[in-house]
């Protein structure tokens, strides 16, 4: 090698451990796109500690909501790229906001880095139990008896919870009529109480109304049952193969955020999220706990994105 090309090889070795070793030399923000409480954000929080073990500085979790979770990402997407403004970001502001709310004000391969994944939360479809069926096939062929007057609940325009119901019409070919309420909280009300038929939600959420027999629980969105209702099929079980999905959280950085600092994170963030407290903390939310590579989950996007807009455009959905 020429000795001027080893000089600035070396030079550029240098430069590169000196920004692995500076990094981070001030306190780290973690955007949340939700209000404090909820899983995204309690995710974040659990992270968080080991983060600051790992790294020794401060990891602090910022709140933004708003306009489906775009004001959080908005602010990532411009943040300088210097690994000191992270993303702690789900389904719907990362690949489901853009196309709902028709601005793209950022794209998740144009604008953020992929760090991690952290937690996948499966869903379970449930019906009130008066309504007279007793399997996904009962149902089905009921929505298609009489077309559009089941009333499924769900918790927004764009979540996943309404998007894993269009994806289950388009698979099937029965259709019902999707009453749209402003979070959980509402939608699950008016299903105990009989006024919609069945809904989407997470098993953490549903479990105990299944249980108690409030619900009844007919094919759950993960590849082998639910430990917790191992009476429920799962939906290929259940006649309906490719109906896996879950609510996904995961970090990601600005773009241009160099590999070194996202190659850290992704590495701690894999021994922190093999922690059986961390692991046992999350599963009380319904969630598994699982890290990826960086390349890993920038896959995982894409392939999530590819499979998700279809659905997205062919069911004409807007944000109110």
């Amino acid at each position: 090698m020429h000795p001027l090309a080893k000089a600035c090889a070396a030079l550029a070795l240098t430069a590169v451990t000196t920004l692995a070793h500076a990094w981070p030399d001030k306190p780290v923000k973690i955007v949340v796109p939700y209000p404090p409480g909820g899983n995204v954000d309690v995710a974040a929080r659990l992270i968080g500690p080991g983060l600051q073990a790992a790294f020794g500085q401060p990891f602090i979790v910022e709140n933004k909501p708003g306009a489906g979770g775009m004001i959080a990402g908005e602010q990532v997407a411009r943040s300088a790229p210097d690994g000191y403004t992270l993303f702690m970001a789900a389904n719907g502001p990362l690949l489901f906001s853009p196309l709902i709310f028709k601005r793209q004000a950022y794209k998740w391969d144009r604008d953020f880095e992929p760090i991690s994944s952290v937690s996948y939360t499966p869903l379970v479809l449930q019906v009130r139990p008066g309504l007279p069926v007793k399997t996904l096939g009962d149902l089905l062929a009921l929505a298609k008896q009489e077309p559009g007057k089941l009333n499924m609940a769900s918790p927004g325009a764009g979540t996943t919870n309404h998007l894993v119901s269009e994806l289950l019409q388009s698979l099937t070919g029965a259709r019902w009529t999707t009453a749209q309420y402003k979070g959980n909280a509402p939608a699950t009300t008016d299903l105990l109480g009989g006024q919609v038929d069945f809904n989407f939600d997470q098993i953490s959420v549903s479990l105990p109304y299944i249980k108690e027999g409030r619900t009844r629980g007919l094919a759950v969105t993960t590849a082998q049952r639910v430990p917790s209702l191992p009476d429920v099929p799962t939906f290929a079980e259940a006649g309906v193969p490719g109906m896996e999905a879950a609510t996904f959280t995961g970090l990601l950085a600005p773009k241009g955020t160099p590999p070194e600092v996202l190659a850290q994170l992704s590495q701690a963030l894999d021994k922190i999220l093999r922690q059986p407290d961390i692991i046992q903390r999350f599963q009380e939310l319904g969630a598994d706990a699982q890290a990826s590579s960086p390349a890993d989950f920038t896959r995982y996007l894409a392939a999530e994105d590819a499979r998700w807009t279809p659905i997205i455009e062919r069911a004409g959905i807007t944000a109110n």
